[in-house]
């Protein structure tokens, strides 16, 4: 190598003995660059070991997921939500059965009589009233009750209310699968959002690595004088961006974990080392659309909400028609009253009751006629949410496969990177390249891996958005 024609402008034989010592060391300092180069897992190996850190905790997907399910919030307030719904069922419910009510009541009053004008009163009481006028005495009253009433008929009113509310049931819980299913999607995109950053921390770290000992190499030749004093300037700015590099990556990693907690449900910020690298592949990626379509339109759970919605609404509509008739029930009552409990009267009775409000002022066609607005309201919603779904799939199944073509690619350019950066290093040791070659070098393999890393995170996303377009948990 002493002899190439790096050193032929050197014609000084002492000098051309300390350029050969210094290539030798050089070469020597670079040839573990090569080794970093090609095998970045590797290239920490002869780093000063560590103090040890504390062991993290380590999580893998499906514990991200099923803690998701356990502690988001979000979960709990649809549950809530269903819950909700539930009871209003129950409540829609009682009007079908049996109602009673039990009554009581205790008065101090005064016993005098009131003439009601129009009324022809008996002899004995216009002469009490007559005579003795009004009276400051006053007397115990005592009286008890139970009523009891049973809806009999009531043109489906009750029977419209009571089956709308479970269809109403039946759509939240439909909503709590839709909100299962986001969970799951965030926790899965935060999961590997993580899993990218801290790939992209070694790629900042190996990067960092190799501009460092760029900078040692360089500062050699330039104490030599082989080399100009601006090839080290343009190291140590590489040197420094790199150091940035390396924070912002950090910084990056730090808010993608914070995001994975929020995701579970974790209140604390908990540290984790991430167990899965991807997704496996989802049944059907490959396959036709239409059958990814058709699968995905019977098992999208806000399809199946808004049908219940629909039906709901359809019954509720029923209901309302039903105020056009009266409603018949059957009533029964018993009272005891009096002034004290040893000369209570009782009093019982049975009967029918009918209602009829025939007269409402439009009211009741005014309800028919919002409850058909509403009704052909959803109908639409459920005809741009079936589109919704097919763009949905689509847009991932081509989201896979261009992620799959796109991890090709960049393995491919990131092999041709590391080939880049190690002929350029070669060529500056031996004095034929520039500082400008080996820095473009450095820079196009760095943007090589941190493309990799990226492609296989869109990969894992793609999957993640092609299970949530499926309705697949």
């Amino acid at each position: 190598m002493c002899g190439g024609p790096a050193f032929k402008p050197f014609a000084a034989p002492g000098r051309h003995l300390v350029l050969c010592t210094i290539a030798g060391l050089v070469a020597m300092s670079l040839s573990p660059l090569a080794v970093h180069a090609a095998d970045p897992a590797g290239a920490d190996a002869t780093a000063p070991e560590a103090t040890p850190a504390r062991p993290r905790q380590a999580l893998s997907l499906s514990q991200a997921q099923e803690r998701a399910l356990r502690y988001q919030p979000s979960l709990r307030q649809a549950r809530g939500q269903t819950d909700a719904a539930a009871g209003r069922t129950e409540q829609a419910r009682a009007g079908y059965l049996p109602q009673a009510a039990l009554t009581g009541s205790y008065q101090r009053t005064t016993g005098n009589f009131a003439l009601r004008p129009g009324s022809t009163p008996n002899m004995s009481s216009s002469r009490a009233t007559t005579t003795s006028g009004w009276s400051s005495t006053t007397y115990n009253f005592l009286s008890f009750g139970l009523n009891a009433s049973q809806l009999i008929y009531d043109f489906g009113q009750t029977d419209g209310r009571w089956l709308a509310a479970a269809a109403s049931r039946d759509a939240a819980r439909a909503g709590e699968l839709t909100a299962e299913q986001q969970a799951l999607l965030a926790v899965r995109r935060a999961y590997f959002l993580v899993r990218a950053d801290g790939d992209l921390i070694g790629v900042a770290r190996d990067t960092l690595a190799n501009q460092e000992r760029h900078l040692n190499q360089i500062q050699a030749f330039v104490r030599a004088g082989i080399r100009p004093e601006i090839d080290l300037a343009q190291a140590r700015t590489a040197v420094a961006n790199a150091r940035v590099q390396l924070v912002t990556a950090t910084n990056d990693d730090a808010v993608a974990r914070a995001q994975l907690n929020q995701t579970m449900g974790n209140f604390e910020n908990v540290d984790y080392d991430l167990a899965d690298a991807g997704l496996a592949p989802v049944a059907g990626e490959q396959g036709p659309l239409d059958a990814m379509v058709g699968s995905a339109l019977a098992t999208r759970p806000e399809l199946e909400t808004i049908r219940r919605q629909r039906r709901a609404q359809e019954l509720t509509v029923a209901a309302l028609r039903g105020a056009f008739g009266p409603a018949l029930g059957a009533a029964a009552g018993a009272t005891e009253a009096g002034q004290d409990f040893g000369h209570l009267v009782p009093n019982w009775f049975l009967g029918l009751t009918l209602n009829w409000p025939f007269l409402q002022g439009g009211l009741t066609r005014g309800q028919i006629h919002e409850g058909e607005g509403v009704l052909a309201t959803l109908a639409a919603q459920e005809d741009s949410l079936r589109l919704t779904v097919r763009v949905d799939v689509e847009q991932g199944q081509l989201a896979v496969r261009g992620a799959k073509a796109t991890i090709a690619a960049a393995q491919e350019a990131l092999a041709s990177a590391r080939d880049q950066l190690r002929l350029a290093e070669a060529r500056y040791a031996n004095g034929l390249g520039s500082v400008i070659e080996l820095g473009d070098a450095q820079v196009a393999f760095s943007a090589a891996a941190a493309q990799d890393v990226q492609a296989r995170f869109n990969l894992s996303s793609a999957r993640a958005q092609l299970m949530a377009a499926l309705g697949v948990r």
